[in-house]
């Protein structure tokens, strides 16, 4: 410092200041890149975390987007740099995909806390890869905006559906198995049931933790469902660039947007729309960054489910009509939030620089048309308790389920259990055709330890809809699911078979009790057959090595957002 003080000694205040930012660690460095002083004296550096590569679909249009960022952030005087962040698609078959999320925020806090930007901006579009950019956001608390790549458009047309959304293929694969599809139907499926690029076409997980994230108040509005290939994309994406420059220079800070009051809105909103049951498995993750008790997010989502009714239905909750495409054209998150006012928190900040009431007050519909088959007021709801927290011996400290894909009939299910240590063991037994109509498949040991990771659990539920078991068939796990699934299922059950939880007791033939009337799931064994059963069991983790040992080690059970648990 005393060399610095000395070199600037007989300088002007103005060159003096000039040499502060030349000599700076990030404007130096920048300068090898053929930046030059003048370039970014005086102008705030803002980072742009983006998570395209070539493998994903959903972010393979954010090279586009980020050029469009960058645009707005240069257009409103700030000095746009990039860098990358993983993503992994969801249809990946590991259990890598969870743990990921923790990577993707670890890798945003890395770069912030070596660099120091002025603000960021974060690009992604799919399942983890949104939820953990959340987080990074809570952690790092800079200036912050959230910035998804968008939807696909819907399919060709497929049985009933005007649209077909892009797991389609996996209900085909099951009537060809069954013998009521040809093989040439079933490609045809496969090969147009996914028309561009983008995020799934359906309500699954990456589609509502884009659209929370407008909910929650960190995207420009109307930004979490608009099409990737529509020029709406575009134009937000560099709105967004130009915000996140007026965000630095107002010292809007990501934590003044991410409260508790914005996660109760969150909240009610993916209740209202009947989104993924992995979003329940995120917003208590982001709630855990926000230094926040998770078992109190748990706790709001279950007094939610008796008081928000679903208002809107896009596949699968519900209806099988209508894709992401129709919920924008019925006015996206904007309407829902609007039809959800009087529920809402609506002083809350958001990344606009005014609050969520000043915001739906002054929004502009560029198409208006408002369609009750999406989106209904709350005088005219679809349903009820989209989404629903059970409690019960089975589950003592939490299990979620989504009686929006429920049929009605099953919302009370007594069947026999049928077990499975793994998906695999379970999937062979749907493909043999050993499952009965009646029965609770129980698939154990994948939670967050026990497989480790929490392998989504997609294709045993679409198999069992393909060979028509998808109305008389129930299915419990301590793991999760893909957003797309529908059927009597109960997920997150925790505590997980890894931990000795009720589920690693369960025998073959042990009757299970699902009612989501009365929010409960219980095993139908006496309390000394239980205490017996857990005093004979015992588990042997699996081998792994790497990062995934580590997040066996670190990681939560489900009723904890699967949050990594550093203090272990």
């Amino acid at each position: 410092m005393e060399d610095f003080e000395y070199l600037t000694s007989k300088m002007s205040d103005e060159d003096k200041e000039r040499a502060v930012k030349a000599l700076k660690g990030n404007w130096q460095m920048l300068s090898l890149l053929g930046w030059s002083v003048d370039d970014v004296a005086g102008k705030p550096m803002i980072a742009i975390a983006n998570a395209w590569s070539e493998i994903c679909p959903g972010h393979a249009n954010l090279r586009q987007v980020a050029d469009a960022v960058k645009n707005g952030i240069a257009q409103a005087g700030g000095v746009p740099v990039e860098f990358g962040s993983i993503g992994i698609c969801d249809v990946s078959e590991e259990g890598y995909v969870l743990p990921s999320r923790d990577v993707i925020c670890d890798g945003i806090e890395l770069m912030q806390g070596a660099h120091k930007f002025g603000g960021l901006v974060l690009l992604g579009s799919c399942d983890k890869i949104v939820p953990g950019m959340l987080m990074a956001a809570a952690r790092c608390n800079i200036p912050t905006i959230m910035v998804t790549g968008g939807p696909m458009l819907g399919g060709a047309p497929f049985l009933n559906r005007p649209k077909t959304e892009n797991t389609a293929s996996y209900e085909a694969w099951g009537m060809y198995q069954a013998g009521k599809l040809s093989l040439d139907e079933v490609l045809r499926v496969t090969m147009t049931a996914k028309p561009t690029v983008g995020s799934c076409n359906y309500y699954g997980t990456a589609n509502t933790m884009s659209c929370i994230s407008e909910a929650i108040g960190l995207q420009l509005p109307n930004g979490g469902a608009i099409p990737a290939v529509y020029a709406d994309r575009l134009r937000i994406a560099k709105a967004s660039g130009v915000r996140i420059v007026e965000m630095v220079k107002q010292g809007v800070r990501a934590r003044d947007i991410l409260t508790w009051e914005s996660l109760q809105n969150a909240m009610i909103f993916t209740m209202a729309t009947g989104g993924s049951t992995n979003a329940i498995l995120h917003l208590t993750a982001l709630a855990c960054e926000l230094d926040l008790d998770p078992q109190m997010v748990m706790a709001e989502f279950d007094r939610l489910s008796d008081l928000v009714p679903q208002i809107v239905r896009i596949y699968p909750s519900g209806t099988d009509q209508n894709v992401m495409e129709d919920f924008y054209f019925a006015g996206g998150v904007p309407r829902t939030m609007e039809n959800l006012r009087e529920l809402l928190n609506l002083d809350v900040l958001t990344c606009t620089g005014h609050t969520l009431r000043e915001n739906l007050d002054n929004h502009l519909y560029w198409r208006p048309t408002i369609n009750e088959d999406v989106i209904r007021p709350l005088s005219n709801p679809f349903g009820r308790r989209a989404l629903s927290i059970l409690y019960g011996n089975l589950a003592p400290e939490s299990a979620v389920c989504k009686p929006a894909g429920i049929p009605k009939h099953m919302w009370k299910f007594t069947g026999p259990a049928v077990c499975f240590d793994s998906e695999a063991e379970a999937e062979v037994a749907v493909h043999a055709m050993k499952i009965k109509p009646g029965d609770v498949v129980v698939i154990r040991y994948g939670g967050p330890k026990g497989e480790p990771g929490m392998r989504e659990m997609c294709h045993v539920l679409k198999f069992l809809v393909g060979i028509g078991l998808g109305d008389s068939v129930a299915l419990i796990t301590d793991g999760r699911f893909s957003g797309t699934n529908n059927g009597c299922f109960v997920g997150h059950i925790s505590p997980e078979a890894a931990e000795g939880g009720p589920i690693a007791l369960i025998h073959d033939g042990d009757m299970i009790s699902i009612d989501v009337e009365n929010k409960r799931i219980d095993l139908l064994v006496d309390e000394e057959e239980l205490a017996k059963r857990k005093a004979e069991w015992s588990y042997t983790p699996k081998q792994v090595k790497g990062y995934m040992a580590r997040y066996m080690r670190l990681a939560g059970n489900a009723a904890t957002g699967a949050a990594l648990r550093w203090n272990r």
